[in-house]
């Protein structure tokens, strides 16, 4: 899942950032609102995260532009400002979520986690198909009852691809939501991880889940 932080203070930033890839998302950050609300308009993200306090576009001004433009990705509004009023300013301008500073990162962990369950058919922090199991709170993966472990980045494209099982995901899909907007878009590192998620979750099993989809991209089945 591929979350984008604006936020002014780079070391608040840079926390955030730090804390939410150990929890495997992938993480932009803009530091004025400028610059967060071309990000949001040209790239994907899953959700916000969003200062209210930041230069250029404040962020109850750029909250309202991105719901004028029909961007509905949840947006979690972070601010020193704790009166139920302000509380209040903030939702109606469209933002899901509103969290004081200073927090407890588990708390803003918690409230990112349900702003995604919010925003999805998916109610459940289990991703399934056929008797693969991915547990998003814990980081485990099982096909049966045998572990699979795997990497950061290995867990993040079964995540996307389990969240879009049965239908075709692109390779530069799965590029926007397990790297960032830096990363180099020729790269073949996604077909790399493919195949290193086929040796671990499908080469001892007769019903094999991950499939190519020549000229488009990678699908689990689950039929």
């Amino acid at each position: 899942m591929r979350i984008l932080i604006i936020e002014d203070e780079k070391k608040v930033a840079s926390f955030i950032k730090k804390g939410l890839e150990e929890e495997f998302f992938t993480v932009d950050i803009a530091y004025d609102g400028k610059k967060g609300l071309e990000l949001a308009t040209v790239e994907e993200y899953d959700l916000i995260i969003l200062d209210i306090m930041i230069p250029y576009i404040d962020g109850l001004t750029l909250t309202k532009e991105l719901r004028k433009r029909k961007i509905n990705t949840p947006i979690l509004l972070l601010t020193v400002k704790d009166s139920v009023s302000d509380k209040v300013e903030g939702l109606d301008a469209g933002a899901d979520d509103y969290l004081t500073k200073p927090f407890a990162f588990e708390e803003l962990t918690a409230r990112v986690r349900a702003l995604l369950r919010r925003n999805e058919i998916l109610k459940s922090n289990i991703l399934t198909a056929a008797d693969l199991k991915l547990d998003l709170i814990t980081h485990t993966v099982f096909r049966g009852n045998k572990e699979i472990y795997l990497t950061q980045k290995e867990f993040s494209i079964l995540e996307y691809l389990l969240r879009n099982k049965n239908r075709i995901v692109t390779r530069t899909k799965l590029i926007e939501h397990v790297y960032d907007y830096h990363f180099d878009t020729e790269t073949n590192v996604i077909d790399v991880y493919i195949n290193k998620l086929r040796a671990k979750i499908d080469q001892d099993y007769e019903k094999k889940l991950i499939h190519t989809i020549r000229g488009s991209g990678y699908m689990i089945k689950d039929e």
